[in-house]
């Protein structure tokens, strides 16, 4: 169990990596659709609907399939040769689409419930469209959005374990190797289960922290 302890740290690392990446990345996607939903345009609307409702009807498990053996049928057919994808890039494109899905929704409800007579005021005083979604729409949306973004990031968190199907060697695949090789499944589970419990705990903690940071700067 001792021998694979700097495993379980590296897995660690990669698991933290492919959150961190694909959450920040989802997160842009997110507010991109968001703002596409809400612009009364045509085109961008149905589109941002329809990925919206595609991506949350499926489960995330498929979606990281899809997308791995997708890439790799991709890239294959436009190089003439087998080229396989790389694990943890699947991974962050697959999470990072599901993840962006989910936050479309957050951000969206949290634009709507920012009232209108703010941006009105602030373009009547002078500032431009993008002065006024940076400095007047966002960080109002974030106040309301933050609490459901937080359960979504811990879910995202969880969700990291499933990219271990295509071999991607994070807390999840460690464990399962070390089950496979000691024969002596339940402690690697065991650890893994508290890995997993330290960052969801931790990042409960910080969401929580910050939330209270926001509330009291807003009064």
């Amino acid at each position: 169990m001792l021998s694979f302890a700097l495993q379980f740290f590296n897995g660690l690392q990669i698991t933290v990596l492919l959150a961190l990446v694909s959450g920040a990345l989802g997160s842009f996607l997110g507010l991109f659709v968001a703002m596409a939903k809400l612009s009364g345009l045509g085109v961008p609307g149905l589109l941002g609907q329809a990925y919206t409702t595609i991506v949350r009807g499926l489960p995330e498990l498929l979606v990281v399939l899809v997308v791995y053996f997708g890439g790799t049928a991709a890239i294959t057919a436009l190089t003439g040769r087998y080229v396989q994808i790389n694990a943890f890039a699947a991974g962050v494109a697959a999470l990072m689409i599901v993840f962006g899905a989910y936050c479309a929704e957050i951000f969206r409800g949290a634009i709507i419930s920012v009232p209108r007579g703010q941006a009105e005021a602030a373009r009547s005083l002078g500032l431009k469209p993008w002065q006024i979604w940076l400095f007047v729409i966002l960080p109002q949306m974030m106040r309301v959005a933050l609490p459901a973004y937080g359960n979504l990031w811990v879910s995202l968190v969880k969700d990291t374990s499933l990219v271990s199907v295509v071999g991607l060697t994070d807390i999840m695949r460690v464990a399962f190797i070390g089950a496979g090789s000691m024969r002596a499944p339940l402690p690697f589970y065991l650890v893994a289960s508290a890995l997993y419990l330290a960052l969801t705990s931790l990042s409960l903690v910080s969401f929580r922290a910050l939330e209270r940071r926001i509330q009291v700067s807003g009064h």
